[in-house]
């Protein structure tokens, strides 16, 4: 019999064979990252950067994800995941993808990179190959330097398996008495105090003939190996191997119960600190098998959760070679420009006399000439984002600043004009989001200035993360009150915006600061707000809006017209939205997704998703920004904001999406998502199968990389740099 082909409505799409796993889909982002430390076409301590950049996530991987599943195991949690995986096949699987990865990633470092940085005059040098000047000068350091600071602990029965931290590199040593001939374990602890990578003095650096040496060095642990009868004298050394440990780091909070978040987010920082259970060891590959068990039965682990390494532990302290001042090693530098509308704008810079240009104009004004996109870090978020609210903190007309702080830098410039508005009388409120992943401590520390010069500092809703990122500035203007809006798609952290590809969009239009008046009142009080004029507004309406407008695409198509969805995300995990968009795609709709990191979705699947086309981008900048088109049969409508299509954003996070009405403005981000669809170079096409393809440009075409030409469309709009 021929085989009939099913129609839309008899394919179940919630078979999990239509959905790839969360984590899996992450190891794959994270695989994209290591592709651009090993392409050669990657200046090389960019491809330094890309190694210690996987290495840093892989270590967040291991301590929120990798851990949450091995506690759902020892729960003995069954529930499948959308793909249809128990938490033991999920670990299972992970493991055999990523094994590889690591393999990978430590070979290519030894065998490629740690040659080709010797040959740009950047010598990591092994202990063992060092001249006895060189020595002396190390032996000299570690009296002074290192010694003073190392506590070794003995292991016996008068001495228990001592309390290894988090992500600390440390040094298994045996050591024998020579006169009982009796055997001893003990571990060190390598300082984290210290650098990780210890420079020479030039003049006994390699000398190199013809070649210029930038810097030459050899690793902290190293010459701590080599110096270990200091801590241990009268005892000899018989072995000495490098270990290191992650583990469980994801806070355990019940807010319900939490009389003070603050305090209670205190506790559990110490907690964290001290530390969970030991979820993954990382070992030198040559540690004989009795100390490779001690380890294991100290530290409650089993052999899958070993890894052994070849080369150096720890790859993230790579980070550090970013440091050294060789441009010629480097991406091209780049200085956001300032947008034309902003230029000759005179702002104080925490400055109490506000000195308005010649022409009077200040950034209020040029809001009410119509709405402003910014695109970081292409534009300048100082000569934006942080203007806008400097002046906001000494004009005199301003009444009242209210914003979100999701994460901003240690030194954060925002918050300091946020106390200097208080001080000048005006009426701050801060939501301050206490539960950003491992930016706790930091956002603890600017929730207690602010409180003590008297902004409003709230801690959002009970069982939500407050993730927008919104600022309203309520000004008075004769006899009226008007409201200046900041909605964007990124922190308000001056450091991140020059990494991140971001969007903001100001406007002072009446629906919009109106909404933004009732999220704050829903942040702040007891509002039960259900609707809102303009805005998507997480956990409240989005799901539904998104659903909505997909669906609308769906009806187009139905009636005979055409159908087009344009989305560039982080990730899209969530079933709902997956399941809708799959049938969007048996309807006709053509639809396009920019994801960087996690996809759930399989593209390409006859009869369910071969409409459907998944890029990712991995280049200099981290793609963070969200924009969202619709074609809507000719009446085309955008949006840009802080959500994810993720049950997370959709359902357990304040997330604010905003449409964008100027028409120019929705052109300029429909020509940001055609460059991004349209390159070449950085971008990824997801497969069926769930593999990644990294475009090329043909024989026929130049080579089209999305950053770099918004790069130089930025340029030549004729715009001057910070």
């Amino acid at each position: 019999m021929p085989r009939t082909k099913k129609t839309a409505t008899e394919i179940n799409l919630k078979d999990p064979q239509y959905y790839f796993n969360r984590e899996l889909s992450w190891l794959e982002f994270n695989h994209r990252v290591l592709h651009e430390a090993c392409d050669p076409r990657t200046p090389l301590l960019e491809r330094l950067k890309f190694l210690a950049i996987f290495s840093s996530n892989l270590d967040e991987f291991f301590m929120v994800r990798i851990a949450a599943l091995k506690e759902q195991v020892a729960a003995k949690v069954t529930q499948l995941t959308p793909d249809g995986r128990t938490p033991q096949e999920q670990l299972d699987a992970i493991s055999q993808r990523l094994r590889p990865l690591v393999a990978q990633q430590h070979q290519h470092f030894e065998q490629v990179i740690r040659p080709a940085l010797a040959q740009a005059g950047i010598h990591i040098l092994d202990y063992i190959d060092l001249n006895q000047e060189q020595r002396t000068y190390l032996q000299d350091y570690f009296e002074e330097q290192i010694f003073p600071v190392l506590t070794p602990l003995a292991i016996d029965p008068s001495h228990p398996f001592p309390y290894i931290s988090n992500l600390s590199l440390n040094l298994a040593v045996v050591v024998k008495n020579p006169d009982t001939e009796a055997e001893f374990f003990a571990r060190v602890k390598v300082p984290k105090a210290l650098p990780r990578f210890l420079a020479l003095p030039p003049e006994l650096g390699v000398q190199a003939q013809g070649q210029p040496v930038h810097w030459t060095g050899v690793l902290l642990e190293q010459v701590l190996a080599h110096n270990l009868e200091s801590l241990f004298p009268g005892m000899n050394i018989q072995e000495y191997y490098l270990f290191r440990i992650t583990r469980d780091s994801d806070l355990e909070l019940e807010e319900d119960e939490a009389d003070d978040l603050l305090q209670a987010i205190e506790q559990e920082l110490r907690k964290r600190r001290v530390g969970g259970s030991t979820v993954r060891l990382e070992i030198e590959s040559h540690i004989p098998e009795p100390v490779r068990l001690k380890l294991l039965q100290e530290l409650d682990l089993e052999e899958t959760d070993v890894y052994e390494i070849q080369g150096l532990l720890g790859l993230g302290d790579l980070m550090s070679f970013m440091a050294l001042p060789l441009p010629e090693l480097k991406d091209p530098p780049w200085k956001s420009v300032i947008p034309p509308r902003v230029q000759g704008i005179s702002v104080p810079t925490l400055n109490p006399d506000l000195q308005e240009s010649e022409e009077g104009k200040d950034f209020f004004s040029v809001i009410k000439e119509g709405d402003l996109l910014v695109h970081h870090p292409y534009e300048s978020f100082s000569a934006t984002v942080l203007r806008f609210i400097t002046q906001a903190a000494y004009d005199p007309a301003v009444l009242a600043i209210k914003m979100t702080l999701y994460r901003t830098s240690g030194d954060s410039p925002i918050v300091n004009a946020l106390i200097a508005a208080a001080e000048n009388g005006k009426q701050v409120a801060v939501l301050v989001e206490l539960k950003a992943r491992f930016d706790e401590e930091n956002n603890i520390y600017w929730a207690r200035r602010l409180e003590r010069v008297g902004v409003h500092v709230v801690y959002g809703v009970t069982g939500l993360k407050t993730h927008s990122k919104i600022v309203m500035v309520v000004r008075r203007e004769g006899d009226r009150i008007h409201r200046y809006v900041h909605i964007g798609t990124g922190n308000y952290n001056p450091k991140t915006a020059r990494l991140y590809t971001d969007l903001g969009l100001f406007s002072c239009r009446e629906e919009l600061g109106a909404d933004l008046t009732d999220l704050f009142n829903y942040l702040t009080g007891y509002s039960r707000q259900k609707s809102y004029r303009q805005l998507l507004v997480a956990p409240v309406n989005m799901r539904d809006r998104f659903l909505a407008l997909i669906r609308r695409e769906i009806e187009h198509c139905h009636n005979g017209a055409t159908g087009r969805i344009v989305a560039k995300m982080n990730s899209l995990v969530d079933p709902q939205i997956i399941a809708t968009l799959y049938e969007a795609s048996q309807a006709g709709v053509q639809i396009d997704l920019i994801i960087r990191g996690i996809c759930c979705l399989r593209p390409g699947l006859k009869d369910i998703s071969e409409n459907i086309r998944v890029i990712s981008i991995v280049g200099r900048f981290l793609e963070h920004s969200r924009i969202f088109y619709f074609d809507n049969n000719g009446q085309e409508e955008i949006f840009i904001g802080s959500a994810d299509w993720m049950p997370r954003n959709l359902d357990r996070r304040v997330e604010a999406i905003t449409p964008v009405a100027d028409p120019k403005i929705a052109k300029d981000l429909q020509e940001i998502l055609g460059i991004l669809l349209a390159d070449n170079r950085q971008a990824w096409d997801l497969q069926p199968d769930g593999s990644y393809i990294q475009r090329k440009p043909t024989e026929d075409s130049l080579e089209a990389s999305s950053q770099n030409i918004l790069m130089q469309l930025a340029l030549d709009a004729g715009l001057t740099k910070e």
